[in-house]
């Protein structure tokens, strides 16, 4: 078992958003003519280039900033005070005629100087209290020349606010332009919010059919029936059936449910509607509802046809589980309009809902009743035979090595999806590729089912000794005790090769897939986790946090057996679990607090019994262990045959690393050659190597 990693036994194309098809006229062959581009060579209905009238409010802009400008200059100059303005009037350095008195200033041209011979700007600022008594004050000393210019009330707050205004307003436009444009019509992004955001796929969208889905071989059969329905619905009627109002797949992430629902928009000759459970969630009240009116308005507009809802947990759960804060909920809304289209007053025949999800006991009983969801299809992680065809499938796209047998690689992949098969494929072509190699091997795909399960090898990582013996007796104490224990599955190899979070792991090969645990497998399992560290402490002398996850899961299946598969002969027959509705916080518990020290003792002693059994075997058998251990320092990696090789003390017949390294070194040649004495022997021939003795 990977030292704190390891398996445990599981438990019981872009569309086009709001899209309407048009109502055309058949053609004579029966078919609705594509759309086509109009007069100006865009599409029919394709919106006008987003920049068309950009420039001219740039034009704008630069105008009343320039004007802006203009007025902002009109008070710069030489600022002085009233009294140096006074003397300049005295000594005739100021054009009279050119004397102007402003709103909060006064304006004026000095005389040409001698340095530069031209006239400058000179600007006397004064107080707005004080306005009329410096007006009256400079007509007096400029023989009433200045030219007095009445004060106005816009000028200042053009200049004060014009600014801030002009930000605003080009603000507004730009943000009421993208609204627009994001709203994908004429009413804008909030006259578009209810609209569905649906996606209408086609066979040629999606590329993908029946013959890329294998290993649900009885998901296919019930989902191509709803395929032949719509594609011959008089077949069916004619007996006075009806065609199902909605499809739901359930089942382990990474079974295939999308991918299935992709095969039937590729197989099926009618309109396909893809849209995910969370596009019905907005932050607006009511939004979630309008959007489900919206997609089932447009379904019947293209009847008979399907609608895809991916993650309908996402608005399907139970009503009333305890979350609601006891304001409006708008899952709750959009639930209800769900469910009164699928089955309301209204009726939508030609129009099947197909949904998936992986927690369909979280969904409401009202939309999973018969007359909604009338089919749930179970998509269940594949067997041997579905993960051999998964495989073949994936291998189709890449080059296999003569030595590559993928029987093997399904047998060694039990309770993985075909998600999980998908990766292996594609990891082991990387790791070929990586290696320049012409083609996968065998070991290519070993090698990726790891690091899929277990993580990336570090082998570059450095060890201390004795961290490295222990990691050597903990994988070794799993292997004796899973390659002794008959009931336990087949060793199928052992390394201290870190890998992922894992110092070391040991891996078992299952001959067969188990939909159901066994007492004696559960208790052969177990006392192969213990194995590790009972092996680690007598070596070493000492525990360490190694065997946190063998803990784990001896613990959990220890629970398992005891809470809920009456595996104890006092408790008897009685499930203790809760109910795993996960809609409330409080775990649910319907048994006393003596049952509950009864469980927990009955917990500890299955714990025990796998703790005190694998330690006798060990005991017995403590030499088989320190061969392997000691094997595994020299090797890092042992087969399942070379285990039981070594128990039974036969030499493996390969060299270490260390061993091929070094016989691959040669000796340098010495700079001088010692002279050879008349009592030694024959010159040795060249290129042997010194002979040990």
């Amino acid at each position: 078992m990977p030292r704190n990693t390891q398996s445990r036994p599981p438990r019981r194309s872009p569309g086009i958003p709001g899209l309407r098809r048009r109502q055309q006229s058949p053609d004579e062959s029966g078919k609705r003519p594509a759309p086509g581009p109009d007069q100006s060579g865009r599409g029919v209905g394709a919106a006008p280039p987003a920049n068309r009238n950009v420039w001219w409010l740039v034009a704008v802009s630069v105008i009343v900033f320039m004007m802006l400008m203009v007025f902002s200059n009109a008070h710069s100059g030489n600022r002085v005070t009233l009294s140096e303005f006074q003397n300049l009037v005295k000594n005739a350095q100021i054009e009279l005629d050119t004397v102007k008195i402003r709103d909060a200033s006064i304006v004026a041209m000095r005389k040409a100087d001698q340095v530069t011979g031209k006239p400058t700007q000179i600007v006397v600022p004064f107080n707005r209290a004080t306005e009329r008594y410096v007006a009256e004050y400079v007509m007096e000393i400029t023989g009433n020349k200045a030219e007095s210019k009445p004060p106005s009330s816009l000028t200042p707050f053009i200049l004060t606010f014009g600014p801030f205004i002009l930000l605003l307003v080009l603000i507004w436009f730009f943000v009421s332009r993208g609204l627009r444009n994001a709203g994908g019509g004429p009413g804008g992004m909030l006259g578009n919010f209810g609209k569905s955001r649906h996606r209408l796929l086609s066979k040629e969208m999606t590329g993908v059919t029946f013959a890329d889905v294998a290993g649900i071989d009885e998901a296919k059969d019930e989902v191509g029936e709803i395929i032949e329905f719509l594609k011959n619905p008089k077949k069916f009627t004619k007996l006075g059936g009806r065609i199902p109002r909605g499809v739901l797949l359930i089942g382990e992430p990474g079974c295939g449910k999308t991918l299935l629902a992709k095969a039937i928009a590729g197989e099926a000759d009618v309109p396909f509607f893809s849209i995910s459970g969370s596009d019905f969630v907005e932050m607006f009240v009511g939004v979630g509802a309008s959007r489900v009116r919206d997609l089932f308005k447009s379904a019947k507009e293209n009847s008979p046809c399907i609608i895809f809802l991916d993650e309908i947990d996402a608005v399907g759960r139970r009503r009333g589980s305890g979350f609601s804060t006891g304001g409006h909920d708008e899952r709750e809304q959009t639930l209800n309009a769900i469910l009164v289209e699928m089955d309301g007053f209204t009726s939508a025949d030609g129009v099947i809902v197909i949904a998936a999800t992986n927690r369909a006991d979280v969904l409401d009983p009202a939309l999973i009743r018969p007359g909604r969801f009338d089919r749930q299809i179970v998509v269940p992680l594949p067997d041997v035979k579905g993960r051999l065809e998964i495989l073949k499938v994936h291998a189709k796209k890449v080059k296999l090595g003569p030595d590559v047998d993928l029987e093997r690689v399904a047998r060694m992949t039990p309770m993985f999806s075909g998600a999980d098969l998908a990766a292996i494929i594609n990891e082991a072509a990387i790791s070929a590729t990586m290696h320049n190699k012409d083609f996968v091997e065998q070991e290519d795909l070993e090698e990726a089912r790891d690091k899929v399960k277990y993580g990336r090898a570090r082998k570059s990582r450095v060890r201390e000794a004795e961290e490295n013996r222990a990691t050597a007796y903990h994988e070794a104490g799993h292997a004796v005790i899973q390659a002794l224990v008959k009931d336990a599955d087949p060793l199928h190899k052992v390394t201290i090769i870190p890998r992922g979070q894992a110092l070391g792991a040991t891996f078992s090969l299952p001959e067969k897939d188990r939909t159901g645990f066994g007492q004696r497998w559960l208790k052969a399992t177990m006392r192969v986790l213990c194995g590790g560290r009972i092996a680690e402490q007598r070596a070493v002398g000492d525990v360490s946090s190694g065997a946190a996850q063998d803990i784990s899961q001896v613990t959990q299946m220890a629970r398992l057996m005891i809470e809920e598969w009456g595996m104890s002969e006092r408790l008897g027959f009685v499930r203790y679990a809760g109910e795993d509705k996960r809609n409330s916080f409080i775990p649910e518990k319907d048994y006393s607090d003596e049952t509950a020290r009864i469980i927990d003792e009955e917990i500890r002693r299955l714990v025990d019994e796998a703790y005190r059994d694998a330690e006798q075997l060990l005991e017995d058998n403590w030499r088989k262990v320190e061969a392997v251990a000691e094997a595994l320092l020299k090797y890092e990696t042992l087969s399942g045959e070379e285990v039981h090789k070594v128990m039974r003390g036969e030499p493996l017949g390969r060299s270490s690393l260390a061993e091929l390294l070094a016989s691959q070194r040669r000796p340098s040649p010495p700079a001088h050659p010692p002279r050879r004495d008349a009592d030694e022997g024959p010159e040795a021939a060249p290129g042997l190597m010194p002979s040990p003795a």
